[in-house]
């Protein structure tokens, strides 16, 4: 049973359901201990876990062990929560980390050729926690667009060269500064720049036929 504890007023209480409470709030709670309540974290990892996997499903569209790297993501969350200082920061903070695993991935050019089971659990240091890994389609927020240009979006990002994609990416759908994404790849801000452009008028190209409606 859950047996976290909350006070109010002086008043020790049993904490309400995880999925009750707020991002923020989750984030705290986790914060708490040395390393998160499995309670805790399993539900921050329900509401979290497609916003990472829509960044390495963009990112790494052709890579076979994504399911690899979103676990490293998690135990790296896990072991470094407490040093996130902003809980309603998470989001972004998250992002970084997924995004900076990704890149470390890239430089090293590694490839695992055995992937992780999607029905295996996540390790953790004091256990585990069952997860879903959800299919490389699209999330809750592509359910927004068409799947047909969703499709096309897709494939249009997935056929850019490696740096381009990695920029594109980091800047639309990561949303972060052209400084940020420069710190990442390791690259001038010009150049950055120069890729974002580039990636855009490609897609943008890609992209026309079906937008005018001649596809």
């Amino acid at each position: 049973m859950f047996s976290t504890w909350s006070i109010s007023l002086g008043v020790a209480k049993p904490l309400a359901d995880p999925s009750q409470l707020t991002n923020a709030e989750l984030v705290a709670l986790c914060q708490q201990r040395l390393r998160p309540e499995r309670e805790l974290f399993a539900e921050l990892l329900r509401r979290y876990q497609g916003h990472v996997d829509k960044l390495l499903y963009h990112l790494a569209p052709d890579w076979p062990d994504r399911s690899d790297l979103a676990q490293e993501v998690w135990i790296r969350v896990y072991r470094n929560l407490r040093r996130l200082n902003e809980p309603a920061k998470f989001k972004g903070w998250l992002g970084r980390i997924t995004t900076n695993l990704f890149y470390d991935e890239l430089r090293r050019r590694k490839r695992y050729h055995t992937a992780l089971s999607l029905d295996a659990p996540l390790n953790l240091e004091d256990g585990t926690i069952d997860w879903d890994v959800p299919a490389t389609g699209p999330g809750p927020v592509d359910v927004l667009m068409t799947q047909e240009f969703y499709h096309h979006l897709h494939q249009a990002i997935a056929e850019l060269p490696d740096v381009f994609r990695t920029a594109i990416v980091l800047r639309e759908i990561q949303g972060l500064s052209y400084e940020e994404i420069a710190e990442i790849t390791g690259v001038s801000l010009g150049t950055v720049k120069s890729r974002i452009a580039r990636a855009r008028q490609r897609l943008q190209g890609d992209l026309q036929p079906y937008l005018d409606g001649s596809s």
